[in-house]
């Protein structure tokens, strides 16, 4: 599943991680790139400070705040965001994402745009399937959830600066086909409540959810 995330920050807060961003120290990305991905990755990434861990928190609390990510992702661990910035010139070759992330098996990915889209050219987020190439330029506070098995890219930044906080999710539901079927579990569950309330149909599928989940969560 390829899932938005809406205001997951609101422009505010996006804002004031910007605004922090500005006193950061930032290294070379291809510093804690794999072997393979080093050689397509250009962009710079924040070194380790109290600050950053502070925006590391605040995202961190902001994506487990949400319903959505936690309904598509189940999370059962989750690493530390990194905080990347690309400028004009820059960008990210076709890759695929390390099995393991920060000792965390990489179930899913999420990219967190800071930046607002008009503010940079080019920079979208380009994730494939077996169909077709997917692209993503989303507002400032907005994430993209993705399967980490995926192949993408990040598009050359044509101008401008795209800043955008990106990490890794390993479920409680390892397989994607069964996180889809909790997902859309999920979504009627709440459906019928909305329309109907606590009725017999509801309580069942309240049961069929949670004993998949018990089959399902390793």
């Amino acid at each position: 599943m390829f899932i938005a995330l809406e205001g997951v920050l609101t422009a505010t807060e996006a804002g004031a991680i910007r605004q922090a961003a500005e006193t950061l120290g930032f290294g070379p990305g291809s510093e804690t790139a794999g072997r393979h991905a080093r050689q397509v990755k250009a962009n710079d990434q924040a070194r380790p400070s109290p600050e950053l861990e502070a925006i590391q928190a605040k995202v961190r609390a902001a994506l487990a705040a949400h319903p959505v990510f936690a309904s598509a992702a189940r999370p059962k661990a989750m690493t530390a965001p990194i905080l990347s910035r690309y400028g004009t010139g820059q960008a990210y070759g076709l890759h695929v994402d390390d099995a393991l992330m920060q000792g965390v098996r990489s179930d899913l990915s999420f990219t967190l745009f800071l930046s607002d889209p008009d503010s940079y050219e080019g920079g979208a987020l380009v994730v494939a399937d077996t169909a077709e190439e997917r692209a993503f330029k989303l507002s400032a506070g907005d994430a993209i959830l993705y399967p980490s098995t995926t192949l993408h890219r990040v598009e050359p930044v044509r101008s401008g600066t795209r800043l955008c906080a990106v990490g890794w999710v390993q479920s409680w539901i390892r397989s994607p086909d069964q996180r889809e079927v909790l997902f859309d579990l999920d979504r009627t569950i709440a459906a019928l409540f909305e329309t109907g309330g606590k009725t017999e149909m509801f309580d069942t599928l309240c049961k069929t959810r949670s004993n998949l989940i018990r089959m399902w969560a390793v």
